[in-house]
């Protein structure tokens, strides 16, 4: 019965990946239909805080991006790439980390692309070098940012450990940047130099190499800058209050000590934030919600929804018959739960949507919650299949054709620091947990 429901599990996660967008959460719907109606599974409690808190989070970027902040910050981030054209292989990777670090989303990394593949051609620079990196360092920084739909799933989920947000950024901050440095390093290396590249020598002889990217005059308004700093105000506040606990209010319920939980404090400030964009810098309401920002928000909230309370259930179904067949494998050799995370992000395209259904397991075995935070980069496996929104827009930015997939798909440009990315980030996780905790 358990392989059944298994392989159930698993046909809906592909088919609802192969449909893309809210195509993964009704799909979660639907197994979870199957999981309680045909074999009577008691179905757990939806992740609603983790959603709530991601809704959150959105509407707040959203009003960043409608408000222009982000056009200001693409303009930052071009006068930095343009002063250092000959080091953009490791200049464009810190400007997408940096940009997903404080947005809490890896979406923002589309308005500098652009940037990068002119800036790299101009240089003579293999665009592939930086376009790869970049789009990876614009990943990895998700499992860094305190404000992104991953890490405040997984704060959630480690609240009961007493872990805040603090512990979770002192170790995944410093390793997946590091590891994106080191991916950068190996990226400088990849490919023939560009003047010897056959495609760009037969683009340049069609004329197509040498059209610019697309550019337009951003807007940049004493608004704009208001905007960037409210919402970086509310990110510092959000791991102010989440790493100081006596910051956080607190009740005295039926005799014990209750203070305001971290999901409550997140929506609380995120809303206040986004309320404080709207009052001070005017936005078009209506464009914070047709936004870039916030449909693939909403997509994930939706993605969330259906996968994780289908995988909770399922999960929670079965844990005599998980435990007793993993449990001493993956305590012996807790690398293989990141080997885990790492395969089922590739399936989900969602770094949140994997902690979510898949980081409970590692509790309920008994997984120490210090080694899960360090094998939390290991969500990042969605640049694997090279079909991802930002992997599909790099390669299209890229006029010299040397950022591509390759002749067996699986040989694309992203592999090679996406892979050297990761590994590393779980690796340099896990020494700084020895030497920490």
């Amino acid at each position: 019965m358990f392989w059944i429901q298994f392989a159930i599990l698993l046909a809906c996660i592909f088919i609802g990946a192969r449909l893309g967008g809210v195509g993964l959460g009704v799909m979660g719907g639907v197994g979870l239909a199957i999981f309680v109606f045909v074999f009577q599974l008691q179905p757990t409690d939806p992740p609603i805080d983790v959603m709530l808190m991601i809704v959150a989070v959105i509407t707040a970027a959203s009003s960043l991006q409608a408000a222009g902040g982000m056009d200001y910050l693409v303009s930052i981030a071009e006068k930095a790439l343009r002063k250092n054209p000959k080091r953009i292989t490791f200049v464009a990777p810190m400007v997408t980390y940096i940009f997903t670090l404080c947005a809490g989303t890896g979406h923002v990394a589309y308005s500098v692309l652009p940037v990068i593949a002119e800036v790299a051609r101009e240089s003579k620079v293999r665009p592939e070098r930086p376009m790869s990196i970049a789009v990876i360092a614009s990943q990895q920084a998700i499992t860094a940012s305190p404000i992104s739909a991953a890490t405040v799933a997984l704060v959630a989920l480690l609240a009961d450990f007493q872990i805040s947000l603090l512990d979770i950024l002192i170790v995944c901050i410093p390793s997946t940047f590091i590891a994106c440095m080191i991916a950068a390093f190996v990226a400088s290396k990849m490919g023939k130099e560009l003047e010897d590249d056959p495609i760009y020598l037969e683009r340049l002889e069609q004329g197509l190499a040498s059209i610019k990217a697309d550019q337009h005059e951003l807007q940049i308004t004493k608004e704009s800058k208001i905007s960037v700093a409210l919402f970086l105000i509310g990110a510092i506040l959000v791991v102010l209050l989440g790493s100081l606990e006596f910051l956080r209010p607190a009740w005295t319920v039926e005799g014990e000590l209750v203070r305001l939980s971290m999901p409550h404090t997140i929506e609380i400030v995120m809303l206040t934030i986004s309320a404080l964009i709207i009052l001070l810098c005017k936005p078009d309401v209506e464009s914070i919600v047709s936004g870039t920002v916030f449909k693939a928000g909403v997509t994930a909230v939706v993605a969330i929804f259906g996968i994780a309370w289908m995988g909770d259930t399922f999960f929670k179904g079965n844990m005599e018959t998980i435990q007793g067949s993993i449990q001493d494998l993956v305590t012996a050799a807790p690398w293989m739960f990141a080997f885990a995370l790492f395969v089922l992000s590739i399936l989900l395209y969602s770094q949140a949507a994997t902690v979510r259904a898949l980081m409970p397991l590692g509790i309920s075995l008994g997984i120490s919650p210090y080694l899960l935070i360090a094998m939390f980069p290991a969500v990042n496996g969605y640049f694997f299949i090279p079909n991802y929104g930002t992997v599909v827009a790099a390669i299209n930015f890229d006029r010299t054709g040397t950022t591509r997939i390759g002749k067996y798909v699986l040989n694309h440009s992203f592999m090679i620091p996406g892979v050297v990315a990761t590994i590393g980030a779980v690796g340099i996780g896990l020494i700084i947990i020895n030497f920490l905790y």
